[in-house]
């Protein structure tokens, strides 16, 4: 298991990976987790990264079947954690720390 915490505009999210299982939560809302399914998009960040979705009722459902389909074509965690760093660093988001299951955090800053 590897749990990452990204700072965004004041706010502090923690992604953990284990396995293919993947949950986000926002620290701010009592770090609540959301599964895939369940998280917020942007229509406007879902047009930029997928321009043929443009115009389509179903651009959720559509992004969130390639981005599973992206997280479960990774065989390792270590892979998910560099395809999840890089793709949220596109968008602002930035690597604060990052913690292996048993071991200490990795302060990025």
């Amino acid at each position: 298991m590897i749990k990452l915490y990204f700072g965004f505009v004041g706010d502090k999210i923690l992604i953990t990976i284990k396995g293919n299982d993947i949950k986000f939560a926002n620290t701010a809302y009592g770090a609540k987790e959301a599964r895939l399914k369940d998280l917020k998009l942007s229509k406007a960040g879902v047009e930029v990264e997928f321009p043929e979705l443009k115009g389509r009722d179903d651009w959720r459902e559509q992004a969130l079947k390639r981005f599973e389909k992206k997280i479960y074509s990774l065989k390792t965690e270590r892979e998910k954690v560099d395809y999840i760093i890089d793709d949220l660093s596109k968008f602002g988001y930035i690597l604060e720390q990052e913690q292996r299951e048993g071991l200490r955090p990795k302060i990025i800053k």
